[in-house]
Parts: structure tokens; C-alpha cells; sequence
């Protein structure tokens, strides 16, 4: 090859992105390869074990919470990241919160909560559904090997 096809090969090179992860590949934590969240679910299940044992409901909310927010945590990433579909997941939590704060924080009957609990699901179902479009490169879904 001649100085001239060498110097446009380096040329070529030099201007290429930096290499992202592959599709397949899950998305790396934030903080590292520190196990993170699976400390926090494992944090979240030996507080379940010892509130069941000693019948204390606060360990069992406490466990309950940790090992929801460490799963969150993940499916998120995941989400946006565009490696995994965790849609109804996430829309699914907005809908907890939203019928709980309705519920018990504006005081309104459980009706009218799950009311507008369904709409937020619905709301966020769509606005997660877009973010995975735009993310994995316009799949609605990926599962596994499947793709849709």
C-alpha cells in the first residue's frame, strides 16, 4: 500500500465514533462495575426475611421498597437504553403512585384514584413505548431474541 492509501486509512480511522456497546450487550451501570442494585435487592430481601420472621411490618415495607428500587433501577436503564422493553413495568409504576398519592394524599375516593391512575398509565404506557422506539432504533419491543 502507498503513503498516500496509509494516510487516508489513518484518516478514516481517526474520524470514527467512539465504539458503543452492542444492542445485545446490557447497558452499564452509571457508577461502574460496582453491583449496585443487586446489593440493594439483596439488602431489600434480607430486610423481608427478618420482618417476616420477627412479624415487623416496617422490614417488610422497608424490604419491599429496596428490592422494588433496585429492580427499578435496572429496568430503567435497560429501558432507555434501548436493550430491553420494560413499558408496562414502568407505566405500571406511575400507576401505583399516582393511585396512592390521589388516594391517600389528595383524599379522593378509590374510584376516582384508579380513574386517574388508568389515564396516567396509559399516558406514560405511550410516552415509554416512544422512548424504547427511539432508543433501540424503532423496535416496539425486544424480548429475549425476539424483536418486534
Amino acid at each position: 500500500m502507498s503513503k498516500q492509501g496509509k494516510r487516508k486509512n489513518e484518516q478514516r480511522e481517526a474520524v470514527k465514533p467512539a465504539r458503543r456497546g452492542k444492542r445485545d450487550e446490557r447497558p452499564p451501570a452509571p457508577w461502574g462495575s460496582v453491583p449496585l442494585a443487586e446489593l440493594v435487592i439483596l439488602g431489600g430481601i434480607v430486610s423481608l426475611i427478618v420482618g417476616i420472621v420477627g412479624q415487623n411490618p416496617t422490614a417488610i415495607g422497608l424490604g419491599v421498597a429496596l428490592a422494588g428500587l433496585g429492580g427499578m433501577e435496572v429496568a430503567i436503564r435497560e429501558h432507555f437504553a434501548g436493550y430491553r422493553s420494560h413499558t408496562t413495568l414502568l407505566a405500571g409504576t406511575v400507576f401505583v403512585f399516582t393511585v396512592g398519592g390521589v388516594f391517600y394524599l389528595a383524599d379522593q375516593i378509590l374510584a376516582v384514584a384508579l380513574a386517574i391512575g388508568a389515564v396516567t398509565f396509559a399516558l406514560a404506557f405511550y410516552l415509554a413505548r416512544r422512548a424504547f422506539q427511539r432508543a433501540s432504533g424503532g423496535l416496539s419491543f425486544r424480548i429475549g431474541g425476539m424483536r418486534g
